[in-house]
Parts: structure tokens; sequence; C-alpha cells
């Protein structure tokens, strides 16, 4: 099979019919350079962008490590592994982070990958315990790595880096214009896909101003998200205590809004996420954990509840909305003792919300949770008959469905959730019978 026959397989596994610009760039400068800096905005599909030459780099006679892929975060780990496994390579891949069972990555690493992503923290810790070989790493990757090093993740992966003696080349991928290259990469003339700077198309970014009359702003956060409706919107605080405040003031008020920070169990990180892709919560309340390296759609609007520190970060929540060329809105609100800051240039033009609004529609979707997965032979087309026949569901009921190795979670009508529970609570899913419930 050609390349082009290869990249065209590749791309319909992906759903995706051709590549964009800075992905064909990307692909050519990684083929081609041992050193490349690509800089691309948070939802421009960086992943893919990196993930394609490093499958043309791929040995299928090598059984150790080829590959490896540093992250900041669990979440961008997770994600890049489901782009790979879209991807149908033929070569298998292992995802390594804090938060997982050691004992079940340490079993995967005893049949070597050709692909492992991990972050910093616990992929050093498999190779103090000598869990994998790294002979045969010729490819490294830093996705994000400035969100690494903000981290505090410099020394780990130095020492990481230092012990891969084999790298022939090396992939640095960040969404922050101009950063800083550590040291210890060793980059002398790297090739640079830059489009973030100089960007030519015009930012379908609108940024407005929501005075709030209160220090506390939450009556104006309530005017604002019945002023916007059912859309999915991100609510961005500082601090993780603001995020679940704003949770909790919201569900008293009738309305609902899922919380995401790093100090929840990844379980309910990955449930929260999932809600919210799917439409089953409308409003997210996060930290900045959730401005980068999560698979998120695009969505409309974006909301500053407390502005961050640094511009970088206003930017990189903005990244959420107003994608490769769509429009979006990103609601900076502001108390009366609060100064707009140095970074948001020029000043933002001031939104008079309406008197009356009705508060705003709740979502018409509802999370089911499957206890069973990739792992028990069941696929989204297995669910989908599965719920229409035994569930007499109709299609128009069923929403986003998500496989995962050993559960799945499905979006339902929420009109139709209990007559359907109750048609299939005793019926069988090819052949077995899966516990089947909403989901918590």
């Amino acid at each position: 099979m050609s390349n082009q026959e290869n990249l065209e397989t590749t791309l319909s596994a992906l759903g995706i019919t051709a590549l964009n610009e800075m992905q064909q760039q990307a692909n050519t400068a990684i083929q081609d350079n041992n050193e490349v800096l690509l800089l691309s905005p948070t939802g421009s599909g960086k992943t893919i962008a990196f993930l394609l030459p490093i499958l043309s780099l791929l040995k299928a006679d090598v059984d150790q490590v080829q590959c490896l892929i540093i992250v900041p975060a669990r979440e961008l780990a997770l994600q890049i592994e489901q782009v790979w496994r879209k991807m149908s390579t033929g070569f298998k891949v292992t995802c390594c982070y804090g938060g997982h069972d050691m004992q079940t990555e340490i079993r995967s690493l005893s049949e070597p990958p050709a692909l492992l992503i991990g972050t910093p923290g616990r992929l050093l810790d498999h190779m103090h315990r000598q869990s994998f070989s790294y002979r045969s790493i010729f490819t490294l990757v830093l996705d994000e790595f400035d969100k690494s090093l903000e981290l505090g993740f410099q020394e780990e992966m130095e020492e990481i880096v230092n012990n891969l003696r084999n790298i022939k080349k090396k992939i640095l991928v960040s969404a922050t214009a101009g950063p800083k290259i550590p040291g210890f990469v060793r980059f002398q003339n790297p090739a640079e896909i830059d489009f973030i700077t100089n960007r030519n198309e015009k930012s379908g970014l609108t940024v407005v101003q929501v005075l709030s009359e209160d220090g506390d702003k939450m009556d104006t956060l309530v005017k604002l998200l019945s002023y916007l409706g059912n859309e999915s919107t991100m609510i961005f605080c500082n601090l993780r205590d603001s995020v679940e405040r704003i949770s909790a003031v919201l569900k008293e008020e009738g309305i609902e809004c899922a919380f995401f920070h790093g100090k929840l169990e990844q379980e309910d990180r990955e449930r929260t996420l999932i809600r919210f892709r799917n439409g089953s919560v409308l409003f997210l309340a996060a930290t900045d954990l959730a401005a980068r390296g999560l698979d998120i759609p695009d969505m409309k609007h974006v909301i500053h509840f407390e502005l961050p520190m640094k511009g970088d970060e206003f930017t990189h929540r903005n990244g959420r909305t107003a994608r490769m060329l769509t429009e979006g809105t990103a609601y900076v609100l502001m108390s009366n003792e609060e100064r707009l800051p140095e970074y948001i240039k020029p000043k933002p033009q001031i939104l008079e919300l309406p008197g009356r609004l009705k508060l705003p529609p709740a979502s018409v979707w509802t999370t089911i949770y499957i206890s069973g997965g990739k792992k028990n032979k069941l696929n989204k087309m297995d669910i989908v008959g599965f719920l229409i026949q035994k569930g007499k569901l109709e299609k128009q009921d069923l929403g986003l469905i998500e496989v995962k190795d050993n559960i799945s979670f499905a979006a339902v009508s929420k009109s139709k959730v209990k007559p359907m529970l109750s048609l299939i609570a005793e019926e069988k899913m090819k052949g077995k019978k899966f516990k089947i419930e909403v989901a918590r």
C-alpha cells in the first residue's frame, strides 16, 4: 500500500477527509527534520498533526517502546491514546499517569507498546522500576511542554530526557506563542511550525464585559446564563473553592452546573467530561486545568468569572471557543471594584443584560451508565441496537455514545429514560446481562 493510500485509510478511520494546513506542514516538517517546534492554538488538531508522521516512523519488527510522549495531565494522555486507537494502526499504545493502578501499567508494559504516553512523575517512576526498556526510543514528543514546566515537572522531565540516549527525533508542541525552550531538550536548529504568531486569518472571537453591581457576582452569573440559554458554556475560575461554590449556588437557583478541577478523583473527572461532551449537563465551572489539553467540543460561550493572572491563560481559556474560523464570545464578568488587567486590550464593549429573564431550560439528555466496554466485545452499534430494539427507543432518542475499555456511557432523551430502563431490566446484550442505570 502506498503512503497516500495509508494516509487515506488513517484519515478515514479518524472520520476526517483531509488534513488542515497546519497538519500538512507539521506532517512534512516532522518527517524531514529531527528537531521540530509545533505551535498551534487549542482545538486546531495538533494531536493528529504529530501522530500521523510518528506512525510512519514506527517499525513493526521492533518489540520495544519506540516513541515516548510526555504530557502534563492525565486527560491529555488519555485523549492522545484515544486518537491513536481510532487510527487503527496495529501498533500497541499504553498510557501511564498518576492515580492509575501501577500494577495494571506494569502488566501492560511487560508486552512493550510501540507508543508510550505518560505524565512526567509516573514515567520516571516506571524508569526507576525498569518497567520498560528505552534503548529503542528514537522519537520523543513533549506535548504542552510549557504547561509541564509551569506545573513544576522540570526535574522529572530533565531526568527522563537525559536517560534517553538514542533519541533521533524531538518534537515540542505547545498552544502558547513564543514559549521558552528548556535547555535539557538540547535543540540545535529546530524547524518551527508557528500557527499562533502573526496568524493571517481573522479571529472569530468577541470579548465583552458584563458588569456586576455586587462584589459576589453570583446573581449576575445567573442572569448571564439565563441570557445565553441552553448552549454549552464553560465558566472559568482561578480557585477550586470558587468552582465548587458556583456549582452549588447555581443548583440552588435551579441551574445544573458540573464542576471540574485537579483534586477530583480521576473517575469523577472523566464522568464529568462525558456528561458535558454529550450535553447532559450544559454548564461546566472549571479551573485552568480545563483550558487546554481536554477533549471538549467547540462551544459558543466562555465566561471568565475570575480573571487569570497571566494573559496566556486568558488566551487558552478563550481557545475553547471560536476555533478554526468559527465564532464565539468570551464574557468577562466584573464587579465595580475590579479593574481590567493590562492583557485585555482594547477595552471590551459592555453587555447590558435585560432586566427580566427566564432561567435556561434544563438539558433534554440524561447519561446512562453501562457496565461493559471494549474488553467485553461491546461497540457503539451493539449499544444502539440493544437500546432501540429492547428499550424501544427511536434513533433521535439517542445522543453521544462513548465506549471505554470496561464501561460505556450513552446520552438518552430524559423523557424516555425511565420506561427504557424498565424494559431492559431483565434483557441481555450480546448474551450477557450488564448493569445499566443513570450515571452518577
